[in-house]
């Protein structure tokens, strides 16, 4: 025997509620699985990895050999103050490795520098020709050259 609803506030309200009734039912099921999944942890910052692995020693000079010191962009910032270049002096590829940040040394991170094309020759916001020693040196980045055959840039400072 089927069961109908007699009066038209019945039959206009009472589905109306049964749906709503089962959003909040669903809700609170997808709220309380949540809260059991992430076991209510807090959440952690994690920074990312402080050391950058640049490449093989041998690689890396021969390439700045030929053509250049390399500039690497801040991935972190878009205005760029923490770019960095890296040099490298001599022939042994083990030893002579430099990093600057891509600003000169007289002028604030504000004035970043472009590189002449497969040179050690660098050009800032001035227009002057700077090279690459004139470029400001970090206190808190250094090379690393690792088990000597890998060279990484340490940004922990």
């Amino acid at each position: 025997m089927e069961k109908r609803f007699r009066s038209p506030l019945a039959r206009a309200v009472l589905p109306i509620a049964g749906g709503l009734l089962f959003f909040v039912v669903l809700f609170g099921v997808t709220w309380l699985m949540a809260t059991f999944a992430t076991d209510r942890r807090e959440r952690q910052v994690i920074q990312g990895d402080r050391t950058f692995v640049v490449g093989q020693v041998s690689d890396v000079a021969e390439s700045i050999a030929q053509n250049g010191p390399i500039l690497y962009p801040d991935l972190r910032d878009v205005n760029g103050k923490r770019s960095i270049v890296i040099e490298h002096n001599g022939t042994d590829p083990l030893k002579g490795w430099q990093v600057y940040y891509a600003y000169p040394a007289d002028k604030s991170s504000e004035c970043l520098v472009a590189q002449v094309k497969q040179s050690h020759t660098f050009t800032d916001c001035d227009g002057r020709t700077l090279q690459v020693d004139q470029l400001q040196k970090p206190s808190d980045v250094t090379p690393i050259v690792e088990g000597q055959s890998t060279l990484l840039i340490d940004l922990h400072g």
